[in-house]
Order: C-alpha cells, then structure tokens, then sequence
C-alpha cells in the first residue's frame, strides 16, 4: 500500500469529496491560488475557481458568519483557519449560531460547516499559533470535535466530516502535517466516536491524542524493555467521545493514564 503524508491525505480528501458534490466551497486566507498555508488547497483553484475557493478578508467572524447562512440553504462550507487559534475570533457565530441551528430550529435547519485549523506545539509558531482548542469546543452540544493522529484517520475523518450534517470541527496537529503512514486508494470513511487500540496491553491502559500518540509509542517502547505492557488508545474524536472502548480496557488493566497537550483544568483528560 502506498505511503502518503497528513498534508496529502486531507487534500486527497476534500479533492474527492469536492469532484462528488458542487455544493462543497472553501473559504478563508490565502487558500485560492497560494493553496493555503500548509497546503490544505494546492491545486483545486485551478480546478474550482474563485467559486469555489474563496479568498477572504482577515474577518473570521464575518466569513464564519457567511458559511453558516451558507449552510442553512444546503451548501457545505469549509472554513481554513490556518491556525485554530483564530477560530476564537469567530467564537459567538460558530457557538451560538451553527452549534445550535438544528436544535432552535427544531431540526428544520442544519449547518453542515466544517471548521478546520491547525493546532499544537512546535516549528517555532509561538503563542498566539500553537494552541489546542478541542476540550473547549467539546463542552458545546451540536458540534463534532475531530483530532487525527496520523494521515490515514486524517483522510477517513475529514470524508466522514464532508458528508455529516453536523457542523465539524476539524483539528490538525502541525508536527504530524508531513508524517507519512500508510493509505488506501480506495474510498473509505470512518465513522465519530470510534476509537482506535494503536496497541494492546495488560497492565495500563494510556490515552493519548494526535501528536501526544506518537510521543506515547516511544515511551511504550521503553516501557516494554521494563516489562510494562501498555495498551494504547487513540479516541480519534472527543465529541463524540468513545468512553466504552477506554472503560473496556481499564477494567483490564485496572490503570488509566491520560497524556494530552492541552491544559489540565476542565480538560479532555478531566472527563
């Protein structure tokens, strides 16, 4: 089977996903004819067009605004934040408005958004770039919270996300963009609130997300020279959150341990 990046895996996705359905547009900063920032669009200006690759303003709550209208009269808008700390600055549209359409309206009206933005630690982006937002945007009901640690789960969850009409929100690590894994030419999606056993193990059970899963591996290797047998889980999404398979193998192991890279207080690793 072929091997292929985090960054080719999501483009391959929405490139499909864009070739099936016309309603499917992208919005945001420089992903017209630049591409995108880490290439989440490379190509499909010269396939779509300004139509449907459209540049915007530095406005994310005025563009956030425009997609969930969008939304509303049976398009699929996809959002590009660069960078997901700037999804806060379209906060109250995203909370109030498209997490919430299909319960005020009585499920007359959805919002089928995809929020995507890349988050975590590393290459020097500092503060303002290097946040994890998923624990907070978890806590609201209606929205669906994605974070892949690798470009197979990427590809599955970002179809899975093009074809769910809830609004997602689509988490990218940035230390995992350019790491390679295996994934099959054929379609394939992977369905919220699944988790995946990365390994199996006997005597404690950790539970780790995106760039923290490989982190892990290296530790469990270590581990198993000392004769630690570590079970491994990837939740892959925290809304919806797999808690059956993560109670399967506690009652196994009888040990939990959470590593995540968000912020202790009221996060993930606190439910």
């Amino acid at each position: 089977m072929r091997e292929i990046t985090f960054m080719q895996a999501t483009l391959e996705a929405l490139s499909e996903e864009m070739a099936k359905n016309p309603k499917i547009f992208v919005m945001g900063e420089g992903i017209g004819k630049r591409g995108g920032n880490f290439n989440t669009t490379k190509g499909l200006y010269d396939l779509y067009g300004p139509d449907r690759l459209c540049d915007t303003p530095i406005c994310e709550r005025g563009f956030v605004g425009l997609a969930a209208g969008a939304a509303m009269t049976g398009t699929r808008p996809v959002i590009d934040f660069m960078f997901a700390d700037f999804i806060l600055d379209a906060a109250g549209e995203i909370i109030n408005q498209i997490a919430k359409i299909q319960y005020m309206s009585g499920g007359r009206l959805k919002a089928p958004v995809l929020l995507r933005g890349c988050i975590g630690i590393g290459h020097s982006a500092g503060t303002h770039h290097s946040g994890s937002y998923y624990p907070m945007y978890a806590h609201f009901p209606g929205l669906r919270v994605v974070v892949p640690s690798n470009a197979y789960d990427a590809k599955g969850l970002l179809k899975q996300s093009l074809n769910s009409n809830d609004p997602v929100l689509f988490l990218e690590h940035k230390s995992l963009l350019t790491k390679k894994c295996p994934v099959p030419e054929e379609e394939f999606l992977i369905p919220f609130g699944k988790a995946r056993i990365v390994q199996k193990g006997a005597d404690v059970t950790v539970v780790a997300l995106a760039m923290m899963v490989h982190q892990t591996l290296e530790v469990c290797k270590q581990l198993e020279g000392e004769g630690v047998s570590v079970e491994l889980i990837d939740p892959r999404t925290v809304a919806p959150m797999d808690i059956e398979t993560i109670l399967d193998s506690v009652h196994k192991t009888g040990r939990l341990l959470i590593v995540d890279e968000t912020f202790a207080p009221c996060g993930i690793g606190a439910e």
